[in-house]
């Protein structure tokens, strides 16, 4: 009897300690933050190298140990309590995490070195947010509620590549038509030149909307097993916020392949969707939790 007690207790323990889970955020902090340095240190080519090999390392090194956090933490490994952890800060802590996993698989065929010091500083400011605000511990309504929860935040990640890929893009343009005017800018892109962060500007818009594609899917998949595993549908704001953002990616897309929709007419919608999208999770919850004090029922 006291045996089995005893392996009881032992199985519901936590994984990590909370002290551990501190102690592993803020040296994922730490290197988020190292990773971001080097983009302001340049001076002396045999230095800009070494340092650009050690912010790499230190973006991976911060990347698994934020897994490491999401794992035990949000994921609810080990607790006592069965279910998911979430909140604004956990779903935006993962969407960060996806977007510099993207980032780290691109960069083996697409370097993009400039990019590094935003990821380091979104990654550092994730981590903290998902430990001042870490949400609650909720029981799954249905065995489709993970995937429906992974796909949701995946929508997530894709669109903010989408959108970083956009950013990208946006800056490159005024680059080159402050330096040649449009007609000098079309012919550079024509001719695949290569823009600020080392990538041919229509290969860049390229990629930017098979992510706008990609996320397109998902966000449907998404919106199809919501309303299964919640078996009727709830009208809040959630579900509304939603449902606009994918009208508007719907209207991005059509509007992109029937009247060849580019440039900033393009990244204008998605960056309306997106914040749409933003808006249906993470920003109704960061009222709830943040700004009314409360978790919403």
């Amino acid at each position: 009897m006291i045996l089995s007690s005893a392996s009881a207790s032992a199985s519901t323990a936590p994984l990590l300690a909370p002290g551990g889970a501190l102690l592993i955020a803020g040296v994922a902090t730490a290197l988020y933050l190292l990773a971001a340095l080097p983009a302001t240190l340049t001076r002396g080519e045999g230095l800009a190298a070494g340092l650009r090999r050690f912010s790499a390392a230190a973006l991976i090194g911060a990347w698994v140990l934020h897994l490491l956090l999401l794992v035990i933490d949000i994921g609810g490994f080990g607790q006592a309590e069965p279910g998911a952890r979430l909140g604004f800060g956990p779903v935006l802590s993962m969407t960060v995490w996806l977007l510099i996993a993207v980032h780290g698989i691109e960069s083996r065929f697409l370097p993009l070195p400039k990019v590094r010091l935003a990821l380091g500083l979104a990654g550092a400011a994730a981590v903290l947010v998902a430990l001042a605000f870490p949400g609650e511990v909720r029981a799954l309504p249905s065995k489709l509620a993970p995937l429906h929860f992974a796909l949701g935040v995946g929508s997530y990640g894709l669109f903010a590549a989408a959108v970083l890929h956009a950013l990208l893009l946006d800056a490159s343009e005024r680059r080159m038509r402050a330096g040649g005017g449009a007609k000098a800018a079309l012919l550079q892109a024509a001719q695949g030149a290569p823009e600020g962060a080392g990538m041919p500007l229509l290969r860049l818009e390229r990629i930017t909307f098979r992510f706008v594609e990609a996320g397109f899917v998902v966000l449907t998949a998404t919106l199809v097993m919501g309303a299964v595993t919640a078996g009727h549908w709830r009208f809040d704001h959630k579900s509304v916020f939603a449902s606009l953002a994918w009208l508007v990616f719907a209207a991005l897309l059509v509007g992109r392949h029937q009247r060849g929709w580019r440039g900033r007419r393009a990244t204008r919608w998605l960056y309306v969707g997106a914040l749409l999208l933003l808006l249906a999770y993470v920003g109704s919850r960061f009222v709830f939790e943040v700004v009314l004090g409360r978790m919403p029922g």
